[in-house]
C-alpha cells in the first residue's frame, strides 16, 4: 500500500481503484473515495511551529496563500480544521476554481486574493516537482521544493530544496 500510495500520488481515484482491486473490496471506487474525502480533514494536523512560522512571515510583510490541487470538500476541510484558514491571507483550490496546478491561473487567483499580482514576484513552496515547482517557475516565482524522497532522481529547477516546510520558511525569512 505504501509503495502504491507514493505519498499522495497517483491521484486518489486511481489509488482507490487499485486498493479496491488489490483487496477485492465490494464498495464502488467512488464510495471509497468519497468516504476518504469526508474523513481526511479530521485526520490531518498542522504543527504549531508551522502556524507560528506563518505568523512570523505575515508579521514581516509577506502575503501568504495556499495554492492546492484537490477536491473542494477535502482541501477546504483540511485548511479549515487545521487552522490554516486563519494563518494565511488567502487560498486557491483547484476543486473550487476549476484550474489545476501547474496552470499559472491558480497562482494568479491566489495572488489576486492577496491583493498582489504575479508580476510583483514571490515564492512557491511545495512538494510536487511538476505542479508546485514547475507551476511556480512558469508563474515567475522563486521556488522551494520540499523533497520528501517521493521523487528520487527527479530533475527539477527549484531554487532551493529542503526536507521540511520549517526550513523553507527560514529561506523566506532570510529573503525578505
Amino acid at each position: 500500500m505504501l509503495s502504491l500510495d507514493r505519498a499522495g500520488y497517483p491521484h486518489r481515484e486511481v489509488f482507490f481503484t487499485k486498493v479496491r482491486d488489490r483487496f477485492t473490496l465490494p464498495e464502488p471506487v467512488d464510495e471509497l473515495w468519497s468516504r476518504y474525502r469526508q474523513r481526511m480533514p479530521y485526520l490531518v494536523h498542522c504543527r504549531p511551529e508551522v502556524t507560528d512560522g506563518l505568523s512570523r512571515l505575515r508579521a514581516s510583510g509577506w502575503k501568504v496563500a495556499i495554492v492546492t490541487n484537490g477536491t473542494a470538500d477535502n482541501q477546504l476541510g483540511k485548511i479549515q480544521r487545521t487552522g490554516l484558514a486563519e494563518a494565511v491571507d488567502a487560498y486557491a483550490l483547484s476543486g473550487i476554481e476549476g484550474i489545476r496546478k501547474p496552470d499559472i491561473g491558480l497562482f494568479e487567483v491566489a495572488a489576486q486574493r492577496c491583493g498582489m499580482t504575479l508580476a510583483a514576484g514571490g515564492w512557491m513552496v511545495g512538494d510536487h516537482p511538476i505542479a508546485d515547482i514547475g507551476g511556480g517557475r512558469a508563474a515567475g516565482l522563486h521556488t522551494v521544493w520540499i523533497d520528501r524522497g517521493t521523487w528520487p532522481d527527479r530533475e527539477h529547477d527549484a531554487d532551493h530544496v529542503v526536507p521540511d516546510v520549517l526550513l523553507a520558511m527560514e529561506i523566506l525569512e532570510a529573503a525578505r
